[in-house]
């Protein structure tokens, strides 16, 4: 375990242990994974209610929701720069309750499609923040080490929240899971207040003022290591959100098994998790582009596989979850990485590297998978080899970006497990 014992640089704040403080940034991140993942057995429940005829249409409430995401992480960042993480965090959680009851009152389709969003954008500050928060206490395979470990209690949330929606369906209509929401995000904010620690050192606070801001995103997008691996993250990524938005359509469609959503669902999260567990330890003893290159290499190789005996065999519900378990379990192996790769050199302007490299990442990534999702003609075939072109994306895009540091093992000197922290205010 990542020696957490003393997390916080500044001030005189909580100081949680190591498993509170994994647990609450795990907590913190899966707002955006409940407020998505937990939609998806509700979309033709929500599209029946509010008339919505198109089928493809009911995937607007995960896209919107993402790209709301994408942009609000223009925004946090730079403000978390300024005023702190914890303050900003605090009222990023705010909003997105705010709109998580406003969804379950929406009287249209176009009124919840625009609630979504501005929801998205608000849960764009726990991303933002925790990864800020993470880059300000630690460094190379620690800071991976600490990002896989969140990654991990992340993971569990996609195994158990399209059964929450479900049972919430079974009790209630599906604005019962935007109260969900709502309660969560409310419970997850008073936790935060009242446990988390300020990080933001005093000599890393920047202004607001146009030249700072312009001379903090030019460092970070003329990084070619920060670039490069944010853009190879962006094609994986790209990769999820079709697969979150065309697996209700596959499995009740394709394979016409509604009621296996969930278990479906689990299936493939589950190895995500354990991959995020594995990741963990793996790290640290290989080191981040030996584990980061190997995963994505296994990411196209798998996508490529099951696209061909998909296109070519055929294939069985067990089949595709097989497949979809493999190729995403390789996605944990690389995303941790990736995100600490591209902010490893962004100490000094970390939340807005944070926000940059989010707005990039998550936009790209959105409009990739709706045109993946949107592509659906009744089977799997499309979104497999789209999945494809993600994989094989990301894997020349590394090698493009680190090609004389490809395989790389750990450096002889490790990295610190922790930063030393600066001398206490006041």
């Amino acid at each position: 375990m990542v020696s957490l014992h003393h997390p916080s640089p500044l001030g005189t704040g909580p100081r949680p242990g190591s498993r509170e403080t994994i647990v609450l940034l795990a907590a913190l991140m899966a707002l955006n994974a409940i407020g998505i993942d937990a939609m998806i057995p509700a979309l033709a429940d929500i599209a029946s209610h509010l008339g919505v005829q198109e089928e493809n249409r009911r995937q607007l409430v995960i896209i919107a929701y993402t790209m709301g995401f994408g942009v609000g992480q223009l925004f946090w960042g730079p403000l978390a720069d300024r005023f702190g993480r914890k303050p900003t965090l605090m009222a990023g959680i705010a909003v997105y309750v705010f709109f998580a009851f406003l969804c379950s009152a929406a009287p249209s389709f176009e009124m919840l499609i625009a609630g979504r969003a501005l929801q998205g954008a608000a849960a764009a500050a726990t991303r933002v923040i925790v990864l800020a928060m993470v880059r300000d206490l630690f460094e190379g395979e620690a800071m991976a080490r600490v990002m896989s470990l969140v990654a991990m209690v992340f993971m569990v949330i996609p195994v158990l929240a399209p059964s929450l929606g479900q049972l919430i369906l079974t009790l209630g209509p599906w604005q019962a899971i935007f109260w969900v929401l709502g309660f969560y995000g409310a419970l997850i904010g008073v936790w935060a207040f009242l446990r988390i620690p300020e990080t933001l050192r005093e000599k890393h606070r920047r202004s607001l003022r146009v030249g700072d801001l312009a001379e903090g995103a030019r460092a970070v997008v003329s990084d070619r290591q920060s670039l490069g691996y944010t853009l190879a993250q962006t094609a994986l990524f790209a990769g999820l959100l079709a697969y979150i938005s065309s697996i209700q359509q596959i499995v009740f469609d394709v394979f016409k098994r509604p009621e296996l959503i969930g278990v479906v669902f689990g299936a493939v999260a589950a190895p995500m998790a354990l991959a995020s567990f594995t990741n963990s330890k793996l790290v640290g003893r290989f080191g981040l582009r030996r584990v980061a290159h190997s995963g994505v290499v296994a990411f196209a190789l798998f996508a490529v596989a099951h696209a061909c005996i998909a296109t070519f065999i055929g294939e069985s519900l067990p089949m595709f979850i097989v497949g979809q378990a493999l190729v995403l379990a390789s996605f944990s192996f690389c995303s941790a990485n990736m995100n600490t790769l591209a902010l490893e050199r962004m100490a000094a302007v970390a939340g807005m590297a944070s926000s940059i490299q989010g707005v990039v990442g998550t936009l790209l990534a959105a409009l990739a998978g709706l045109a993946i999702g949107q592509s659906f003609n009744g089977t799997q075939i499309p979104y497999l080899w789209g999945l494809t072109i993600c994989g094989l994306s990301s894997l020349a895009l590394v090698v493009l970006t680190d090609r004389r540091r490809l395989f790389e093992r750990l450096a002889p000197k490790h990295a610190p497990a922790a930063r030393d922290p600066a001398p206490q205010a006041g």
